[in-house]
């Protein structure tokens, strides 16, 4: 086995064999090397394709295919070449599977220091070519991930006494899976009303943290909260953004104390007024919220003790009761100092001055019975309710016989109070018109009777609006605009919507919802009403999208109004010209006239405006052609000659006008038709002085010559019919012609030596009207030719001579009993005969000499012939075939 093993691998290479050799005797063999485990790093992109090449590691190993048995390359972890990679178990080749790799997924708690490693152990086999390949796949990141806010929301609460420049940490910072720059790297405020800014930090861990910095004085009282966006911006290009609700509640401060509306109160008070008489309000207020805003009422300890006990005040509502009898004979009026109590702040003051009325019968009394809803003298009615809405009723009592009492309103407000019907001393208070929340929310109101003795008595009532949804959401704009380049990134931001709602509370709160008419392509933040498109457009595909936006409440029943969203794609240069066709083939009959159109070469281009602007160029054939740009038409600059020239071949480029020019090149073929502007052309005879010497003995039947012409238009124009239209001498019928192949033939016996003439017309089937050429065959019946030059001397002197004429047929030789004339040169002949009989040998031996000569330069000629380019096979064959003929001749 060893010696059949030694002698293989002679014949396959010293080296291979000495290799193998020592594979199987010695440890230390030509693939010791493999037994070393290698290590192979290879660098790539995270996300990439199925098929995308990762590396070669045959190629990097340099290792030798050409081995045998041949490399196989093996990946033991089945899961995972499944999952992310394939291996080529042959060339060792490695490719992304049709598992996308996502580093953030593969490596979660990946730092960009660390990296992210994929690790293969591959295996190179058969056994012994054995290594192990330790191969690692440094996964690197791309911005694939946009920076994400951890809730939609972040309130943050500032004092409203906040200095100027001090910073409060945004908690809430945005986290992006990706690396390095392609983390976040900034962050920004869609709108900071001018009261705020962004400082970003960095800490040792190389995080970023927002924070907001107060640039203006706030006060709650002005304004108590700021809603706007927070944007997280990474360092992709381009970047990627992620958005939240910046919320800024100004918390309040005990910057405010209590102010009386009225300081100077005056009531006129009866002496007969009944115990627990509403007397007066005392209304303070105070712009501070919750603890800072909650007012007391009490008396100043100037104020005896027994006044406090006649009149009582109310510590909350700031109402004061008659709450005792009135001493009518000592007092007269009563001063009442109350103070209006807020945390941490000097006590505002309000002065009540009763005056005392001592009536005998007693004062009129004014007892209210209330219509709406009222709690301590506080009427509550819905801004729905419609106009003439009864309140209350007022009954005035205690009246004598002898009183009018006056009752009127005092107050502004759409109010009335009037005699109700027919009932004496029946008053009702109801509503003018509609009540409006948005635009007042209570009214003070003071119902007044006073009797012809100037008594008095006021009624004091509150009258409280309590909202309801009655206005929709409005939008700044009800038309929204939004310009927008093709080809943008997806999710990129368009708009931030904004619309207003006068309601309170829930009934004021919007969301943005998208019309059904919106494509799917577009998104809208409930909260925010910031617009985005998520996907790349193509203003080729559609250049205008108009869609609805809702703005929708959360009152009850809910209201919405809505704005028309106009998104217009901008053009951009991302689109070539293109030709209709492929290629183009125009038909033209040869001499075409100059400039004339011979075809229109139709481009378009899908872009707008200039982008879409198209001009037309000749790569080739300028000097030939040229091209009307406007219309795309080719015209010649000069008449086309289909014999010297049949096709043309021409590049046209189209560039379109954008910055920077695409362009396309499409081929136009110009086929020539022809034209029947060449008559055929006598290639044989010669001339027409030309002549040939016929034996008087040749038998009929004999093909004597040819006539051979030629015609270098094509199809029917190139087609040839031969005939005899004149004659001189010889018998009726001697001579015939073929009308396809020119060949002349004899009919009958040639009784008279001489000169013959045959007049022989070639025309060519051309339309609308054939061209033809007219050659003069002359043969010389005599059994030598002793005299050549008296018989080109016949030949000069026959040429004025006039020749009978005889109808011809196109396509066909017609014969009949036609009678010629004799030659007239016949007894000249008979004479020269006799007289040169003695020279007969030498004039044989001039003749033969001179017809080589002759036949030898027409064959020369007639091999520079131009051949028709579509002319056949068979043809071709013919025309050889005739030429032989004639040179046997």
């Amino acid at each position: 086995m060893f010696n059949n093993r030694h002698l293989s691998l002679r014949k396959r290479g010293g080296i291979w064999g000495l290799c193998i050799l020592l594979l199987y005797t010695s440890p230390l063999s030509c693939f010791a090397n493999f037994s070393q485990a290698k290590e192979l790093i290879y660098k790539i992109k995270e996300g990439l394709p199925r098929g995308t090449f990762i590396g070669a590691i045959g190629v990097d190993l340099h290792l030798d295919f050409t081995v045998e048995p041949p490399f196989l390359f093996s990946l033991p972890q089945k899961k995972v070449s499944e999952q992310y990679v394939n291996l080529n178990n042959t060339t060792g080749e490695l490719y992304t599977s049709a598992t996308e790799i996502d580093r953030e997924t593969l490596c979660p708690d990946n730092s960009e220091r660390q990296g992210c490693v994929l690790s293969l152990d591959v295996f190179v086999l058969p056994q012994q070519y054995f290594q192990l390949i330790k191969v690692k796949i440094v996964i690197e990141d791309v911005n694939d991930n946009r920076p994400k806010f951890p809730v939609d929301e972040i309130c943050m609460s500032v004092p409203e006494n906040t200095p100027i420049n001090a910073r409060y940490a945004v908690e809430q910072s945005a986290v992006d899976p990706d690396l390095g720059l392609h983390g976040v790297q900034t962050y920004w405020l869609v709108n900071d009303f001018g009261m705020f800014t962004l400082d970003v930090e960095e800490n040792d861990g190389g995080e970023l943290t927002p924070f907001l910095i107060v640039t203006e004085s706030l006060d709650r009282e002005t304004q108590a909260e700021y809603i706007t966006d927070i944007i997280a911006e990474d360092g992709g290009t381009p970047p990627l953004l992620g958005a939240a609700t910046l919320k800024i509640v100004i918390t309040d401060v005990n910057d405010n104390c209590p102010q009386f509306t009225e300081s100077q109160i005056n009531v006129t008070l009866h002496g007969n007024t009944t115990k627990g008489a509403h007397l007066a309000r005392l209304h303070a207020f105070d712009p501070d919220l919750g603890a800072n805003a909650q007012i007391s009422y009490a008396y100043s300890e100037r104020v005896p003790r027994d006044t406090r006990s006649l009149f009582h005040l109310d510590r909350i509502t700031g109402v004061i009761k008659l709450a005792g009898k009135i001493d009518t004979i000592t007092a007269t009026f009563y001063k009442l100092t109350v103070l209006a109590n807020g945390p941490g702040c000097i006590p505002a003051v309000a002065t009540v001055t009763v005056h005392i009325i001592k009536v005998v019968t007693g004062p009129p009394a004014v007892i209210p019975r209330y219509i709406a809803p009222e709690k301590d003298g506080v009427v509550t009615i819905k801004e729905s309710e419609p106009a003439f809405t009864p309140i209350a009723f007022f009954t005035v009592k205690n009246i004598d016989i002898n009183q009018r009492v006056d009752c009127h309103l005092e107050g502004a407000g759409p109010f009335r109070l009037g005699p109700y019907q027919l009932f004496k001393n029946e008053y009702l208070l109801e509503t003018t018109e509609p009540l409006d929340y948005e635009r007042i929310q209570e009214y003070e109101l003071i119902v007044v009777a006073k009797n012809t003795r100037g008594l008095v008595i006021k009624t004091f009532l509150k009258v409280q609006v309590l909202d309801e949804n009655d206005n929709a959401p409005v939008f700044q704009q009800a038309l929204v605009e939004i310009s927008i380049e093709e080809n943008n990134p997806p999710n990129t931001f368009l708009t931030q919507l904004q619309a207003s709602d006068q309601d309170s509370e829930s009934r004021g709160e919007v969301i943005y919802l998208l019309g059904g008419d919106a494509p799917g392509i577009f998104i809208v933040d409930r909260l925010t009403g910031v617009l985005t498109v998520a996907t790349s457009l193509d203003r080729e595909e559609k250049e205008t999208y108009r869609f609805i936006v809702r703005a929708v409440d959360q009152g009850t029943p809910r209201r919405e109004s809505i704005a028309t969203v106009l998104v217009t794609v901008q053009d951009r240069n991302d689109n070539s010209p293109r030709f209709i066709n492929k290629d183009f083939t125009f038909f033209v009959p040869e001499n075409f006239p100059g400039y004339g159109e011979i075809g229109v070469l139709s481009v378009t281009d899908a872009d707008a405006g200039e982008n879409g602007w198209v001009a037309l160029s000749i790569l080739n054939g300028s000097d030939i052609f040229m091209i009307d740009t406007g219309r795309g038409a080719l015209r010649a600059k000069t008449s086309l000659d289909r014999e010297q020239q049949g096709t043309y071949q021409l590049w046209i480029e189209a560039i379109d006008g954008g910055e920077p020019a695409l362009s396309c090149v499409t081929m136009v073929t110009v086929l020539l038709l022809d034209v029947n502007d060449n008559p055929p052309i006598v290639l044989f005879p010669q001339s027409n002085q030309s002549y040939m010497l016929v034996l008087p003995n040749t038998l009929p039947g004999t093909s004597i010559t040819e006539v051979y012409a030629v015609d270098k238009d094509t199809g029917m124009n190139a087609v040839i019919a031969y005939s005899i239209i004149k004659r001189k001498g010889g018998e009726p019928g001697s001579f015939a012609i073929d009308p396809e192949t020119g060949n002349i033939t004899l009919k009958r016996e040639l009784s008279n030596r001489g000169l013959y003439s045959l007049l022989v017309k070639v025309s060519d089937h051309g339309q609308p009207e054939p061209l033809y050429s007219t050659v003069m065959v002359n043969f010389f019946v005599n059994e030598t030719v002793s005299n050549e030059s008296y018989i080109q001397s016949l030949l000069t002197r026959e040429a004025d001579i006039e020749i009978e004429e005889r109808p011809w047929y196109i396509g066909q030789m017609t014969e009949g009993p036609e009678r010629y004339e004799l030659f007239p040169c016949q007894p000249v002949l008979i004479a020269l005969s006799v007289t040169c009989l003695g020279l007969f040998f030498c004039v044989v031996t001039l003749t033969s000499y001179i017809c080589c000569k002759r036949f030898k330069k027409h064959r020369k000629k007639r091999s520079e012939v131009e051949i028709p380019l579509k002319m056949k096979n068979d043809s071709m064959q013919v025309v050889n075939r005739k030429l032989r003929q004639i040179s046997n001749i």
